[in-house]
């Protein structure tokens, strides 16, 4: 987190599965962020009454959805959270999705394309890696990748 309250992480890994049995594939963001675009929420725990930011960035890579925000200074909530955040006593991200192509295989749903209308700050996330990076540089997603890739 920087001194205006920015952060960067990744809110979504392809070809990983989450504990709800889903695995996002590459490029099911893109239609979704190119229809969007500057109306994706970042929110609080999912909830619509928590607003606490903006998302100043949000693109596919090759390693899933990087995600950039900036947290609303003066915003009750916010204030509370770049605390928790700096402290990294909350570090969890979360998509707020609606299905728009899906296929099964082996007991698990792939998620090929999602209509995306929220990224949530959260306290546990269905996608474990999902998470906010512990630094904010030219490299935060550089570092989350890495952390990813480490743990597999």
């Amino acid at each position: 987190m920087d001194a205006d309250g920015r952060f960067a992480g990744y809110a979504s890994i392809f070809s990983r599965l989450d504990s709800g049995g889903d695995i996002v594939q590459p490029g099911a963001f893109a239609k979704s962020l190119a229809k969007r675009r500057g109306r994706i929420r970042l929110l609080f725990q999912h909830d619509p009454k928590e607003p606490v930011g903006i998302w100043e960035e949000l693109r596919e890579d090759a390693h899933g959805l990087f995600a950039a925000g900036r947290l609303v200074p003066g915003v009750p909530r916010a204030d509370a959270l770049r605390k928790l955040i700096e402290t990294r006593a909350l570090d969890g991200l979360s998509i707020g999705f609606r299905t728009v192509k899906a296929s099964r295989q082996n007991g698990q749903r792939l998620l090929h394309e999602i209509d995306l209308y929220e990224i949530s700050i959260v306290t546990f996330p269905m996608m474990d890696q999902a998470r906010i990076a512990s630094t904010l540089t030219a490299g935060a997603a550089i570092a989350a990748a890495t952390k990813t890739i480490r743990n597999r």
